[in-house]
Parts: C-alpha cells; structure tokens; sequence
C-alpha cells in the first residue's frame, strides 16, 4: 500500500502527505499505530478540541519532521512485535455468492431507448468476465422505507447480497450479470431509482444542512434540488459539461465535500437592512482523479452568493466554460488558464441581494423553507 496521512477539508483544507510510498501487508498496521501514537502524544493538540487533528500537527512541526518522529515510533520496542494482519482479516469471497446463469432473461420493449442510456452512465462491467456493477442514482441521498427494502430484494436476487455506497451518495450494486441488466432496469424503474446520469454534473452531491443537522448554516439539500433542477432544464448534452461534479456543504465543515467539486459551495449568512439572508460561498476548480489518489482543492472566490440566485450562477459558470474553452479544454483546466476574475465577474451582479421589501421577500427565505431566514447554530463535534 501507498501509506498518506493528515489530509482533511473543513475551513483548513489540505491533501494528505505521503509517509511511506510503499507499505506491506504485513507492516501497515504497524505504521499506522506509530502514526496515531505521534497524534496520542501531541499535547499542543488538547488545549483546543478543534484543533485535534493530525493535519494541525503537521502544520506545526513540519512535514521533515514528523516522519522522523515515524522513524523513531518504529525503531521503539513496542514495534518489533508481529503485525499480521492474518488473523484479524475477514475475507468474503463475493464471487462465490455471485448469482448463477439462468435459461432466459426479460428483454427491453419501448423502453429500450431510456435503458440504453441508464445503461451508458450507470453500467460499468466488472473486471470479472460477464458481470457488471449498476450505479443506482439517489437524489440527495435520500431513500424511502420502500426503496431501501426494494433494494434490498434486487440484492438477494441479482447481486448475491452485494452493494456499496459512494461519495457520490449513491449505491452501487455488484455483481450483476450481464443478462439481467435489463431486469435489475425494470425493477428500479418500479422503485423510482432508474434515472440515468450517475456521477455526471446531475448527479448533484450536499449534506443535509439545515434539514437535521445543527452545525448547518443553509439549506444545502434545498439548494441541491434547486441545482440539479436547473442543470435538468437546461438539457445539456455536452459530454465535457456532463463530466463535471458539483457539491454544496451547508456550512465550512465540509460534509458535503464542496473543495472537491469543481463547482462547490458552503453555506453562509448575510446581512441587509438588519435582516438576515442564506448566502453561499463558492469554489471553482476541484476536484479528484479515481484510482490514482490525487485530489485538487478548490479556489474560493471572493464573493457571497444568496442563496436563491445560487442556480443562475451554476449556469452562467458553465455557460462561461462553454463559450470560452479551447478544443477539448477540460473545466479545471479552462480555469486554471483564465483565472478566477472572469469567474466572479460573470456573478458579480448575482452577489447584490437586494432591499428588504415584500417584493423582495423570497430573497431573504431558504431553499424549502417558509419562514424568514434566521441563523440558529448548535455544538457539535465537527472541527477545522
């Protein structure tokens, strides 16, 4: 294994460093409890529950100088014993759960266009010869109690028990064979989880915000629907615009991952007339590679967005990428040639909220709500 530590986002975003390039099986667990016997031992950290977190330290000592303090962890007695992980593996052996081939499948009808594009986004085959995954897109993250038990029955029947969840907040059911694609289509068809469209720009990701938590600042999962609602409308069928990830957080913590979205946002308040309004910042230019581990933390533009003109600014961004990008100009990269200005100038009137007054009413209400906009915040655990 490629061994990193002290990566985090919240308001102190930072990539993981590397403390060891390559780790064998049976040495991971012992660098792994030198790495948290450093974090154990760092008093500076205690005195600010907040701060506790391996990244802090870093920032303190120095990258140099905390893989020394590695070196030494695992020169001590403690390391020298064995760290087999062996015995504490729990190995499922998913393929021999696998669902067996039967004589005959169901076959598309006049459904067959809507399946062949379900198919394109959220079918990917396996590396194992005749089974393929099925990337089950839920809006928001949200499940009903029918939908979870719907899933669970394709599970038994067509996975042989196995699913994952995503970053993404969706499921992704393993597996599958080849042949029953189009059974496992029509059963989600009959759940309402057949929308195509997985990990595209309308696969829109947020954490619940306002909804349940008590750190939340806005209605992050409002402006969701909001956003996937006006990228929807605008029908976009360009494959470079249809790539793109966009994530919202409904404060700084992060849950919702917005540095790494190439457009992200964490919600915010302002303030007109002595009256408070949900405001977004926003973050262009993240975002991650798969399967290599690199990851790219957004740039904050200086600018506030309230909340409900948050959606026109989405469109004027992506408009902005689609008349100005070079031939095959990925979005980050667009950005990384032109700059932020552009970016905030193409908002900058979107940023003026406007008079309290009753025809400008709506400004100062969230995304779901009815009621003015008042900030209220709880404790918790999330930290920087």
């Amino acid at each position: 294994f490629k061994m990193v530590c002290g990566g985090g986002l919240a308001i102190m975003p930072r990539e993981a460093i590397t403390v060891r390039e390559f780790v064998s099986l049976d040495e991971y667990l012992k660098v792994s409890e030198a790495v948290i016997r450093i974090f154990n031992a760092a008093d500076m950290l205690r005195k600010n529950r907040a701060m506790a977190r391996i990244k802090v330290l870093i920032d303190r000592i120095g990258v140099d100088r905390f893989l020394e303090m590695v070196d030494d962890e695992l020169a001590q007695p403690w390391a020298q014993r064995d760290f087999s992980p062996e015995r504490l593996l729990f190995l499922d052996n998913e393929e021999e759960r696998a669902p067996a081939r039967r004589d005959s499948y169901a076959q598309p009808g006049d459904d067959a266009e809507a399946f062949t594009q379900f198919v394109a986004s959220n079918v990917k085959a396996q590396k194992q010869q005749g089974f393929s995954t099925v990337q089950v897109k839920i809006t928001r993250g949200d499940l009903t109690p029918a939908q979870f038990h719907g899933i669970a029955d394709l599970m038994r029947e067509y996975c042989g028990g196995n699913a994952r969840t995503t970053v993404q907040q969706n499921m992704v059911l393993r597996w599958v064979r080849d042949e029953s694609l189009y059974e496992v289509y029509s059963r989600l068809v009959a759940l309402d989880l057949a929308e195509s469209g997985a990990e595209t720009v309308r696969d829109v990701v947020s954490c619940p915000g306002t909804d349940s938590c008590k750190l939340g600042i806005t209605s992050s999962m409002g402006l969701n629907r909001a956003i996937q609602e006006r990228v929807t409308d605008l029908a976009l069928d360009d494959p470079q615009v249809s790539k793109l990830h966009i994530k919202m957080s409904g404060c700084p913590n992060s849950c919702g991952q917005h540095h790494l979205g190439n457009i992200g946002f964490h919600g915010a308040a302002m303030k007109v007339d002595g009256h408070q309004l949900p405001a977004y910042h926003a973050f262009i230019g993240g975002g991650y590679e798969e399967g290599n581990g690199k990851v790219r933390i957004g740039t904050q533009l200086k600018l506030r967005l309230p909340a409900k003109r948050t959606p026109d600014a989405v469109q004027r961004w992506l408009e902005l990428y689609q008349q100005g990008r070079e031939n095959g100009e990925e979005f980050n990269a667009f950005f990384d040639r032109i700059g932020k200005e552009p970016f905030e100038e193409a908002v900058r009137d979107l940023t003026i909220p406007g008079d309290f007054s009753d025809d400008n009413r709506e400004m100062f209400i969230d995304w779901t709500k009815f009621e003015l906009y008042v900030l209220e915040r709880g404790e918790g655990e999330c930290a920087v």
